[in-house]
């Protein structure tokens, strides 16, 4: 019963709290086999510097994102992966934020590697990339790109979102050449590079992470249990009359979607009414 449910609630979540949900059991699994074994067999997970080593785990360049030094580590990254999501997810559905997200890791774990290995005497450290702030921060700028002028409330005061995209982005350029967490501090600007650049093609009318959702697609279709063959039976022409409907409906439902879009990027999130409002928050949830 317990554990119905968990899966139940869990099931609720939308596609960001589902993913912090993962997160932080990974977290608790990770420190409790630590204690237990007296060691961590997260090292298999973490996305190691040296090329010779990433090959021989290439999940890696994945599966570092859901790994977390220490409580404040994961308290930040999932309390912005939270808001960030909450945002994203009123404009868009599950699928583009997972692209944009993992889009996110792949990139920034792509700039740690070579980083660290063309200026290895700049970053002669011992060290593994493990965080999903590269996902985080491509999310958070994906939406400060798309939505720049979208005012958010941060403690006493209004700011637009452009002008918190550009704080952390500063942020990490400014403490790089002071040498603290060099290799993280790169992989945050290759997500926030994705993120930038999915939002303004996007605007142009192009979904840079079309091919991304086809690999994801058929990566599932892997593991998916093989359907056994039907007997053959006789075949009676289907009425489309109900399917041809159903399209037309989705169309317009896409259009109006597409339209109030088109409106926030060119006026903010802000100038839409209320019923706009409703209309992409219910769409959102039905993704």
């Amino acid at each position: 019963m317990a554990n119905g449910g968990l899966q139940y609630q869990f099931a609720r979540l939308n596609i960001a709290e589902k993913l912090i949900a993962i997160n932080v059991l990974i977290f608790i699994l990770d420190g409790l086999s630590t204690a237990l074994l007296g060691y961590s067999v997260s090292q298999w997970f973490h996305l190691p510097k040296d090329f010779l080593e990433f090959f021989g785990q290439p999940w890696s360049l994945i599966t570092y994102s859901f790994f977390h030094a220490g409580l404040g580590h994961i308290f930040w990254n999932m309390l912005m992966l939270y808001f960030t999501g909450r945002i994203f997810l009123n404009l868009f559905d599950n699928q583009r934020f997972l692209n944009v997200y993992f889009l996110g890791v792949i990139i920034g774990g792509i700039v740690f590697l070579l980083s660290y290995n063309i200026f290895p005497t700049l970053l002669n450290t011992n060290t593994a990339l493990i965080g999903a702030s590269a996902g985080v921060t491509a999310v958070l700028i994906f939406i400060c790109a798309y939505i720049p002028n979208q005012e958010v409330r941060v403690i006493f005061f209004n700011v637009k979102l452009w002008y918190v995209g550009v704080f952390f982005v500063l942020v990490d350029l400014i403490q790089i050449p002071y040498g603290g967490n060099v290799g993280g501090r790169l992989a945050h600007l290759g997500g926030a590079l994705l993120g930038y650049v999915y939002a303004r093609q996007l605007l142009n009318g192009k979904d840079i992470g079309v091919g991304f959702t086809r690999f994801r697609e058929a990566i599932a279709q892997l593991f998916k249990p093989r359907e056994k063959k039907a007997p053959m039976k006789t075949v009676y022409k289907k009425d489309t009359s109900g399917k041809r409907s159903g399209d037309y409906d989705k169309m317009a439902r896409q259009k109006k979607i597409d339209s109030i879009l088109d409106k926030i990027s060119k006026s903010g999130y802000e100038s839409l009414s209320k019923e706009e409002k409703d209309f992409l928050f219910k769409a959102g949830k039905e993704e």
